[in-house]
């Protein structure tokens, strides 16, 4: 009796088998919603503009006394770029995860290739691809130096992905985890902060010449991938040693990480997934509720509602992408600007106005589960409560840090004299935005979806715009007679002496106008629960 199991397939069958499985799914990505096959086409032509337009960049420094120098730092960033992409962006590649296939009887090492070959389809290396390419076109001179350019490419470009396979194999178990998805919260501020430093980055170059990345392009040269691009370098100067050392170094550390990749891909293959288990044994014990931080709070609803409050930002995954980016850009603007020379005193209000916007649509971030807030509330009163509850949780994290962000601002551009002023102007738009965000939550809310990208439910995106941008607008006009006396003691003979008195002014406009806020909009929110529930349930 003949056995009709098909055989294993072999090293070349299984990498065409990948790379044809790679390729279904992003057509099958694509077919999902017109939607999303628009912003794909969207993003990849935008993408391959802006590579085309650094590869001609990148030509046109041939010859230049300083590219090696630029091309160089340029690889590595690359290199870094792909090392974190699957920490903060988990879900950008479905192929990332080597569990799904732990069920096929694969060996790791045909699988290594196949994944490797695999990940060289797709819109991310193909900006790598031309972003490698120019690098060397910059910088080889000789026949020697395009023939190591070719070598070079080849070598940077698997460096690269197989960093980020690495690195995804070694921590797939987190990246699947309800903790990996609250990290890939945190590619807001990764982007942000990075597109910061690069436009800083750029103006510095733009003023001073690429010769100061000389001492950075020294030590740079001998990390991989850059490394790769450091032959060509050499090689078009005759250190033909030096490249030699360099080629080696891509070499070994490629064998470095495939290694490393296969011995991961060893153990998820063959360990049992345990990822469950601290969780089920943590389930079962007893926590004391009244342990840590929460005994600082008050006792009753509002120590109850501060607390609730607080895990929403601390748990819930769009609560807290919404506190990261507002933490991020309230304090990248002012100090980036004061580390240009372009800054203002003033940018410090930037940190007050985006952390005051958190008070918006207050009961969105509850969902359906508004209707146990709904049930506590029989009267203004109770409401009264809960919104001043919800304000003081959140001026526990604001207060402090539009502080911090005013004071560090006023210490990178040395004028301390302006301090209280600014303070005391942050101060009053941070109250100007709790109340008005109190109105708004009651009369415009709206749901933020769980699931998805979306923080605005189907139908309700004009509901945020009013919220928001009216929201902003009244608190900007309720700060006016803060900012026309800031004016006014600016542009008066002897103000500067009476500057201090901005600081208590405007703590105490912002804390009546906080209070005033929250009265006003007590009745409303009592009176409109149906409506607010009906509104904040539909994601």
């Amino acid at each position: 009796m003949t056995s009709t199991a098909s055989p294993v397939p072999g090293p070349a069958r299984l990498t065409s088998t990948v790379v044809r499985l790679k390729l279904s799914l992003l057509r099958n990505g694509l077919r999902q919603s017109g939607g999303r096959r628009a912003a794909f086409i969207a993003s990849a032509v935008v993408t391959l503009l802006f590579a085309a337009l650094q590869l001609l960049g990148l030509i046109a420094l041939r010859g230049h006394a300083h590219a090696a120098s630029l091309v160089v730092l340029l690889t590595a960033v690359l290199g870094l770029g792909w090392a974190v992409m699957p920490l903060f962006f988990p879900s950008g590649d479905e192929t990332l995860d080597p569990t799904r296939l732990v069920m096929l009887p694969l060996r790791p090492r045909p699988l290594v290739r196949a994944l490797l070959a695999a990940s060289l389809v797709g819109i991310g290396p193909l900006f790598t691809l031309l972003l490698l390419l120019g690098s060397v076109i910059s910088v080889a001179h000789g026949t020697a130096a395009c023939v190591v350019a070719v070598a070079a490419v080849v070598l940077a470009l698997l460096v690269c992905v197989a960093l980020a396979r690495a690195v995804a194999a070694a921590n797939i178990r987190l990246l699947t985890s309800r903790k990996g998805r609250d990290l890939a919260v945190l590619s807001g501020l990764v982007v942000a902060v990075g597109a910061q430093v690069v436009n800083f980055g750029a103006q510095r170059l733009g003023s001073s010449g690429l010769a100061q990345l000389d001492p950075v392009y020294d030590v740079v040269r001998w990390v991989p991938p850059a490394s790769a691009i450091g032959a060509v370098h050499s090689v078009s100067e005759g250190a033909y040693g030096v490249a030699v050392a360099q080629v080696a170094l891509t070499v070994a550390a490629l064998a470095l990480l495939v290694a490393a990749w296969a011995r991961s891909l060893t153990r998820l293959m063959t360990a049992p997934d345990g990822s469950t288990l601290p969780a089920a044994e943590s389930g079962t014990r007893e926590r004391d509720t009244s342990s840590g931080l929460t005994r600082l709070l008050p006792a009753g609803r509002t120590g109850t509602v501060m607390e609730r409050s607080l895990r929403y930002v601390w748990r819930d995954p769009k609560t807290k992408a919404a506190w990261v980016t507002s933490l991020a850009i309230g304090l990248i603007v002012p100090v980036f600007n004061a580390l240009q020379g372009t800054g203002s005193i003033y940018f410090a209000c930037f940190a007050a106005g985006m952390l005051g916007i958190q008070m918006y649509n207050q009961f969105g971030q509850d969902t359906s589960a508004f209707w146990m807030v709904a049930m506590t509330i029989s009267s203004s009163r109770d409401a009264y409560a809960e919104l001043r509850a919800r304000a003081l949780a959140l001026l526990l994290i604001t207060l402090p840090y539009a502080t911090l962000v005013t004071v560090l601002t006023t210490a990178m551009l040395g004028d301390w004299s302006r301090l209280p002023e600014a303070l005391g102007l942050s101060l009053a738009l941070l109250g100007a935005m709790l109340a008005t965000g109190a109105w708004t939550s009651a009369r415009f809310p709206y749901s933020i979806p769980q699931e998805g990208y979306k923080n605005v439910a189907p139908g309700q995106t004009g509901l945020a715009w009013i919220a928001i941008f009216g929201g902003m607008l009244s608190a900007a006009l309720l700060c006016a007679p803060v900012i026309a006396l800031t004016i006014w003691l600016n542009v008066s003979a002897d103000g500067d002496a009476w500057a201090w008195l901005l600081l208590p002014v405007g703590t105490v406009y912002g804390a009546g106008v906080t209070l005033l806020g929250l009265r006003l909009a007590a009745p409303r929110t009592a009176a409109r629960l149906p409506e607010i529930l009906a509104a904040v349930s539909k994601g």
